[in-house]
């Protein structure tokens, strides 16, 4: 079995569960020793435990800003360095804006956006150093269209997609790859305020995908050659009409 991560160390931020821990494993798989980010302490220990000595947790509360600007020094004290830095952490909120609770969408926005940048402006520095390292965003389809039922979340993914097209442009010269993920609906706690009706729905017309579709395609982006950036990847249901 080839190992295309071999001898990399990469951090995912909400590690564990959905996206993030599918991206995890998916890297384990592949040869990297990994840093799972999340604030579930319990869970994280658990989730390392199983998954072998390559995954190492780091438990940081995202909404602390103090806590996200110290993270480089912590990754480096648990595995010898940072190759690879995967911005997964997020939330959801959709609904008509009239009816809306802006302290919630005050949370989603800073956990989206302001605890995504801060990470990334964490440790961007190390990469530029060592001239060598990727960027990934886990993004959203909603970054590049418009959904009419959750303009909040959407505005949130705008927000990182243009944070990934301008900081790509500007770190690309130290060899840092910038690069983000754009999946449809996916099966992960953020749909756990979805009616249960609707979800069967869905996952019977197949309009949801899985978290471990999503963790595939950042795997290729990591692994294409050093002289190429995979910049947006779009993944959708097949059914999904957009």
């Amino acid at each position: 079995m080839t190992e295309p991560l071999k001898n990399k160390v990469a951090a995912v931020t909400g590690a564990a569960s959905g996206i993030g821990l599918e991206c995890a494993r998916q890297m384990l798989a592949a040869g990297a020793k990994v840093v799972l980010i999340d604030r579930a302490e319990d869970r994280l220990e658990a989730l390392c435990a199983e998954l072998g000595s390559n995954a190492l947790p780091l438990v940081v509360d995202l909404l602390d800003g103090k806590q996200v600007s110290a993270i480089m020094p912590r990754i480096e004290a648990l595995a010898g360095g940072l190759d690879i830095f995967h911005a997964n952490a997020g939330a959801y909120i959709g609904g008509a804006v009239a009816e809306g609770d802006p302290d919630a969408w005050d949370r989603m926005l800073n956990l989206n956006i302001n605890a995504a940048f801060r990470s990334v402006h964490a440790v961007l520095p190390h990469m530029i150093a060592k001239k060598s390292g990727d960027i990934i965003f886990t993004s959203s389809v909603a970054g590049v269209v418009p959904v009419v039922w959750e303009p909040i979340y959407t505005a949130s993914k705008f927000a990182v997609q243009a944070f990934v097209h301008t900081v790509r442009r500007q770190v690309s010269q130290h060899g840092v790859r910038v690069g983000a993920v754009l999946p449809g609906p996916v099966v992960t706690a953020l749909l756990d305020d979805w009616p249960q009706a609707k979800m069967d729905e869905a996952l019977a017309n197949g309009s949801l995908m899985q978290p471990k579709e999503v963790a595939e395609c950042v795997l290729f982006m990591l692994t294409r050659p050093r002289n190429v950036v995979v910049r947006d990847l779009v993944i959708l249901p097949n059914s999904v009409d957009l």
